[in-house]
């Protein structure tokens, strides 16, 4: 108990709750604009950590991680556009229920599930992190690589009744994952002698493509074309019927989202195409998901939050971080000359647990925040589109030079708008090509890693974590396939 009373004395004083609100209040905005990461914003805060003690420094970053990553969820639902990569997911049903004028309830769902999925990691991270930590520590490439094939089994299952064009964006995705750096020999690959290309594909520009430019596009036709965006913001009050429907989906999300958040190298955005995709496996009328259905934003946004607080449960315990933005907390951690490692709970317990205590407030605190603003940020909707949809091109392009100043990964970004405009047209997905593009590195690396340990031989898919994450995907494809043909589907 001493180390709690430490940390609540810390964290309870004027400067570390000011740092929490500042945090927010940065996070909220960095997150609503396309292609400014929570990363971006922890990375440039960074510095001003260095003059501050470090419980308050570190408030100020949790904060900012915090309210980005919500934040993204917000042009995801109205605009179709992520703000965060991890909102990637949220926009499957978030988005098309505010076309059918419910963005107020999309927008409540996200804001009361994101702070729900943080408030309960913090507590599991409070509770859990010393073994979950070993847990963690377990997985090697064989283990990545097998997780990270259970991951792409949710193209099938986000692609059933129309499989094949699923399976060929999700390739598509696979395939520009392999530009780049070859990760185990580090020769360039697929770059054609431009250095450019040997860099590598940056995944944010073609995600703000992806769905930014390519939403613009086709709006401005539907425009010319004399149609145009409902502006019907409908109700934000959620029931408490509609609460107690989605409190399963939300719970079993934010497990989920945690444990994946756990596992060093993951993240949010991992996190959320899973938990997302088994909701919609175990919920009753999953036909509904992709089109509007509230248990889809709850499902995603309560597993990305959660996955910031497993995250931390490495970078705490083990000095591994568990995503990029863990990897700058541990830079803001050692600047004071602290390491983190199991002797971070006996050396410096108020830093410890004062970070347990901060990320449970600061998600109180957005939960307040944010059912305060939604009626302020719905009102994007009501901008005309003849001004809304330039005003999003912009950003894109701002958002995506932004990532490395770069007028490249601009072109990136335009040429992934006009990739996934025509990919609309033609009825083919963009959700799999994503999920090609975020797991195929992790995938790769983790295959050649594990033949390379192993001699070539592959007796590592008999060890007890990879059988077991390949009996779940066996299983996970054949139901997939088997909802596909009774949907009379292609197969």
């Amino acid at each position: 108990m001493s180390g709690w009373a430490a940390g609540i004395e810390a964290v309870l004083q004027p400067l570390p709750a000011l740092m929490i609100f500042v945090g927010l209040a940065v996070g909220l905005v960095v997150g609503a604009l396309p292609g400014l990461t929570a990363t971006m914003a922890v990375a440039v805060l960074l510095p001003f950590t260095f003059a501050l003690e470090p419980v308050p420094g570190m408030m100020l970053l949790v904060g900012v991680y915090g309210g980005a990553l919500y934040a993204g969820s917000i042009p995801a639902i109205l605009i179709n556009t992520p703000g965060t990569p991890s909102a990637a997911a949220t926009l499957i049903d978030g988005h098309p229920m505010a076309r059918r004028g419910e963005a107020g309830q999309a927008l409540s769902i996200s804001v009361v599930a994101s702070a729900v999925g943080g408030m309960l990691g913090a507590v599991m991270l409070a509770l859990f992190a010393p073994r979950l930590a070993d847990f963690a520590l377990s997985f090697g490439p064989a283990e990545y690589f097998m997780l990270a094939v259970f991951a792409l089994t949710i193209i099938a299952s986000l692609s059933e009744g129309m499989l094949v064009k699923g399976l060929i964006s999700g390739f598509l995705g696979l395939g520009i994952a392999t530009i780049g750096v070859d990760p185990i020999q580090a020769y360039p690959r697929f770059s054609f002698g431009n250095p450019q290309l040997g860099a590598g594909i940056e995944f944010i520009a073609v995600l703000i493509g992806l769905f930014g430019v390519a939403e613009a596009l086709t709006q401005f036709e539907r425009l010319r074309g004399g149609a145009s965006m409902g502006t019907t913001l409908g109700s934000f009050r959620l029931d408490l019927g509609r609460l107690r429907r989605l409190l399963p989906t939300t719970l079993g999300s934010t497990l989920l989202g945690f444990f994946v958040g756990v596992l060093p190298g993951t993240g949010g955005d991992i996190g959320s195409f899973v938990a997302y995709n088994e909701a919609r496996r175990f919920a009753r009328g999953e036909k509904k998901f992709g089109r509007g259905d509230p248990r889809g934003v709850a499902a995603a946004e309560s597993a990305n939050n959660a996955s910031t607080a497993g995250a931390l449960v490495p970078m705490l315990t083990l000095g591994i971080p568990g995503d990029s933005v863990s990897a700058i907390l541990i830079g803001a951690i050692t600047v004071h000359g602290l390491r983190p490692g199991p002797q971070l709970f006996t050396g410096s317990p108020d830093l410890v647990y004062g970070i347990f205590i901060g990320f449970f407030l600061a998600y109180a605190i957005l939960l307040v925040l944010g059912l305060a603003g939604i009626r302020l940020w719905a009102q994007m909707m009501r901008v005309p589109t003849r001004f809304l949809w330039p005003t999003v091109l912009v950003l894109s392009v701002v958002g995506s030079y932004a990532l490395r100043t770069s007028a490249f990964d601009v072109f990136v970004m335009l040429l992934a708008g006009v990739l996934g405009y025509f990919m609309l047209k033609g009825g083919y997905p963009l959700a799999p090509l994503v999920i090609g593009i975020i797991v195929g590195p992790i995938a790769e690396t983790g295959f050649r890693r594990a033949m390379i340990i192993s001699g070539g031989s592959y007796e590592w898919l008999l060890q007890p974590i990879p059988l077991v994450l390949l009996a779940l995907t066996v299983a996970s494809l054949a139901l997939s396939l088997l909802r596909s043909r009774r949907s009379g589907g292609d197969v």
